[in-house]
């Protein structure tokens, strides 16, 4: 199903975990990476498709996760004549996307990768929110970036950790007027 000016409508999909890393892919038996997407079917609205295809691709079911936020409009990456179908050349142009962001609500091991018979991805990771685009095919490095950047604002706030359970400690310690070391300050 393409529209008139040549693209496929499509959904892509960046899912966050807990530590606001988001889910990178590996595509089978390539060294690519990238987030889940895919086509929209007739008669399918974008959220429609966005489910069946994080089920498809990863495994997940709607109660896996929180939709957090989608782009607005339409991302739209051209597909080099290289990558098109034969047959497909001359009408097909590339995708037209609706991303989601999407918050895990389930588990690591909730992601399946097998969940269907013909699986996109052989490996995955957890990456920071900024992926390195250089990993991304170059064609879809565009929208990855103008998805990332839309979406940016609604990814939630971490509250800060203190890494070091004792350094709370020391800043107390050194209020009462006593030295880290335990040695009464002058």
């Amino acid at each position: 199903m393409l529209d008139r000016d040549g693209f496929r409508p499509n959904v892509g999909i960046i899912l966050l975990n807990q530590r606001n890393q988001v889910f990178w892919g590996k595509r089978i038996r390539t060294h690519s990476w990238q987030f889940p997407q895919g086509g929209i079917d007739r008669g399918e609205t974008p959220e429609q498709a966005m489910y069946r295809e994080l089920h498809e691709e990863i495994g997940l079911q709607p109660e896996h996760v929180s939709v957090v936020a989608r782009t607005r409009d339409w991302l739209r990456y051209e597909v080099p004549d290289r990558y098109i179908r034969r047959d497909a050349r001359g009408h097909y142009k590339g995708q037209k996307q609706i991303w989601f962001l999407l918050q895990l609500m389930g588990y690591d091991w909730n992601l399946n990768l097998r969940a269907t018979d013909h699986p996109e991805f052989d490996a995955w990771r957890w990456n920071d929110y900024w992926v390195p685009l250089d990993a991304v095919v170059e064609f879809k490095r565009g929208v990855y970036e103008m998805a990332l950047t839309e979406l940016a604002r609604f990814v939630p706030r971490q509250e800060p950790r203190n890494r070091y359970l004792r350094s709370g400690h020391r800043q107390r310690d050194a209020e009462d007027g006593a030295s880290p070391q335990g040695q009464e300050a002058v």
